[in-house]
């Protein structure tokens, strides 16, 4: 199993979960909760928390809401490299989430935008592994030169390595041409149908796909309801449908989630159809949360939940702590 080294955001994120439409200009019932969040730091955890070998850099404040952030990831099994900044604090978002699972987010990110190449730990930097940067490491002027810097010490090393777009809207402030230029050397994106327009200007996301692959060998666009899609150039393209979810909680961080589904299982050399799938897996569970995080159980709970067959440690279970996973 190749290891998987991530380069990005680390956040706490305060979920507002709306129980009914939102009453603008007045009250809204909801429920308020604090998890965990960052687009790169999710994509560890979900990785970890699904038995794969994943490794995250990143930078957070010397607050609790750093420590607490590191000490998670360590809970999930995620090798932790967090540099911990002696100014800024740990980055911070709210995630406004509509009664029908819609979300919107506020962002401060705090110690993020600070990360620098003097942060990359060599030792990570080996040809046996996979590099993904999280697209919002590239987007930020303050620590783009960490991004830039982390890709060349990948190819330098030997190592393949994939980016995501992040979000259409700082992707759109950015713009294409840049982002294009910035990602140059990695081998796989990952886009949504709202990326894909930003980048190329087609609302069809295949023909998204097709025209991104002039810059990328390889690009996986998240198709939400609809799936995803696989596209390497002159190859027909692969789709997969999304797996049912039986109710949308938040949608906050399953396309983190279908990334570190994809990733493991393409790395291994699994068929695109069955790196998609994997993917729309973890999203499936993601989906059924609040919050970006998986949930995981410990000790006795753990061992009732799991199975001989598939003793992945620690199994995943969903916002009303049933284990939802595979059957033995």
């Amino acid at each position: 199993m190749a290891r998987v080294v991530i380069i990005g955001d680390l956040m706490t994120d305060t979920v507002a979960h709306a129980m009914l439409p939102l009453a603008r200009g007045s009250d809204t019932p909801a429920s308020v909760t604090m998890h965990g969040g960052g687009s790169g730091a999710n994509i560890a955890a979900w990785m970890a928390a699904d038995g794969g070998d994943a490794a995250f850099v990143g930078r957070r404040g010397a607050d609790i809401a750093g420590r607490n952030r590191d000490m998670e990831l360590m809970g999930y099994g995620v090798d932790a490299r967090l540099v911990m900044d002696p100014e800024r604090p740990t980055g911070a978002c709210v995630v406004m989430v509509t009664h029908k699972g819609d979300r919107t987010m506020m962002s401060d990110p705090g110690a993020n935008a600070a990360l620098s190449p003097d942060d990359l730990p060599h030792d990570l930097f080996v040809p046996a592994a996979h590099l993904h940067v999280s697209g919002y490491t590239l987007l930020s002027e303050g620590s783009r030169a960490a991004g830039l810097a982390a890709i060349d010490y990948s190819r330098r090393a030997g190592m393949t390595a994939s980016v995501d777009a992040a979000s259409a809207a700082p992707l759109q402030r950015v713009g294409a041409e840049p982002f294009l230029e910035l990602s140059a050397g990695a081998a796989l994106l990952f886009i949504n149908a709202a990326q894909g327009m930003v980048l190329t200007g087609r609302q069809d996301p295949e023909q998204a796909a097709r025209v991104l692959t002039a810059w990328y060998p390889y690009v996986v666009v998240k198709l939400a309801a609809d799936g995803a899609l696989f596209y390497a150039n002159g190859r027909p393209p692969v789709r997969v449908p999304a797996q049912p979810v039986e109710r949308i909680v938040d949608g906050t961080g399953a396309g983190d989630a279908f990334i570190a589904g994809f990733l493991p299982a393409w790395l291994d050399k699994k068929p695109p159809v069955e790196a998609l799938g994997s993917g729309c897996r973890l999203a499936a569970h993601c989906l059924g949360l609040v919050g970006a995080r998986p949930v995981v159980l410990r000790g006795a709970a753990a061992e009732g939940a799991r199975c001989a067959k598939h003793s992945r440690w620690p199994p995943l279970v969903n916002s009303l702590g049933e284990f939802p996973g595979r059957r033995c």
